[in-house]
């Protein structure tokens, strides 16, 4: 695993982490997240976009849990322009608590088959929270060059982080 890039959000906030030009060079991606909102409200999502599109090129699937029940759902089709990926705690969540997991997007740059994303991720509000299995399909088989992540408003020191993962030897590491 080896870092590509790293966003941090400043004091105004942000709607979103765009890494783009991303090398060509490894088996898959990985992006780690630590976020939080300013909305109030309780939690929502953070989405992924890839290449840019923003159309209806998507499927998603997605499993919750709040620790006194769960639920899962699946979409596809009109109106699905990027991958839910993770929870993400509103500015009414308890005080500095930010949600944090894994996002891995496999073979990014093989063009004979579409984009698989999957994610693991929640947080943990005093006793309360979500932890979250997401999964989703870009349905393109272009190579991906460029991944926008995504919500209305982040807070600051919202931390977004792009590795490549490769599965060839690597030595002298």
């Amino acid at each position: 695993m080896y870092p590509i890039a790293t966003a941090t959000v400043g004091s105004g906030g942000s709607t979103g982490v765009t890494f783009s030009s991303i090398p060509q060079n490894f088996t898959h991606l990985q992006i780690r997240y630590f976020v939080r909102g300013t909305n109030s409200g309780t939690n929502d999502f953070t989405y992924v976009q890839l290449n840019g599109d923003g159309g209806n090129n998507y499927a998603r699937h997605h499993m919750q849990g709040d620790g006194s029940s769960v639920s899962s759902f699946g979409q596809t089709g009109s109106g699905i322009g990027a991958i839910w990926a993770a929870q993400v705690p509103f500015a009414s969540t308890t005080s500095n608590v930010f949600g944090s997991g894994i996002i891995d997007i496999l073979d990014y740059t093989n063009t004979n088959k579409n984009k698989t994303v999957r994610s693991i991720g929640g947080f943990d509000a005093n006793g309360s929270g979500y932890a979250n299995l997401s999964s989703g399909v870009w349905m393109n088989t272009s190579a991906i060059t460029s991944i926008l992540v995504s919500y209305p408003n982040y807070a600051q020191y919202t931390t977004v982080s792009l590795y490549g993962i490769t599965t060839s030897s690597v030595t002298g590491a």
